[in-house]
């Protein structure tokens, strides 16, 4: 939460040209409820059956760049799919700029608790370990502004065969 996922994945599917989807849009599109009623209503479970349901059918599509919610790696389906059909960023945040981004964010229902800061670490040291087994890169985000994210990731997606030369630099070879 707070790694700048929304931001960033907009950013880069305008840089690439590629259609942007989030996920947890899709999820209250699908819905016609935002996520808190979601988890107000069904819990976490509900909500978390409905995001499987949505990665699944999302990540089938070819040429987008997908926003997951934080959770998503919670399921192994999802963590497998990710995988196997894309190439996965894990955008990795200090909880200090989790808690300095998320501060005034009631959509976030994990996050309405007295204690903020230590959800927020209690969720980190659960789900560290599944964004970096799913991750084919990792990529810190802390007081960066979005363009320069954007910049190394294209670089990477390059220097991973995921993207081509430019036409800037094929016309410099």
């Amino acid at each position: 939460m707070g790694s700048g996922k929304s931001t960033i994945g907009r950013f880069l599917s305008n840089e690439l040209k590629l259609e942007f989807i989030d996920s947890d849009k899709v999820i209250e599109e699908r819905a016609g409820a935002n996520i808190p009623w979601i988890f107000d209503v069904e819990g976490e479970d509900g909500f978390r059956n409905r995001e499987e349901a949505v990665i699944d059918q999302v990540s089938e599509q070819d040429n987008i760049v997908l926003a997951t919610g934080g959770g998503v790696v919670m399921r192994e389906n999802n963590r497998k799919v990710l995988r196997e059909r894309g190439f996965v960023i894990y955008l990795l945040t200090s909880v200090d700029q989790q808690v300095e981004r998320t501060a005034r964010d009631k959509n976030r229902p994990l996050l309405q608790t007295e204690n903020p800061r230590a959800k927020l670490e209690a969720l980190l040291k659960i789900r560290d370990p599944l964004y970096r087994q799913t991750a084919d890169l990792i990529m810190r985000t802390d007081r960066r502004h979005p363009r320069g994210v954007i910049g190394e990731i294209v670089k990477a997606l390059k220097k991973h065969r995921i993207l081509g030369p430019s036409e800037s630099e094929l016309e410099q070879r």
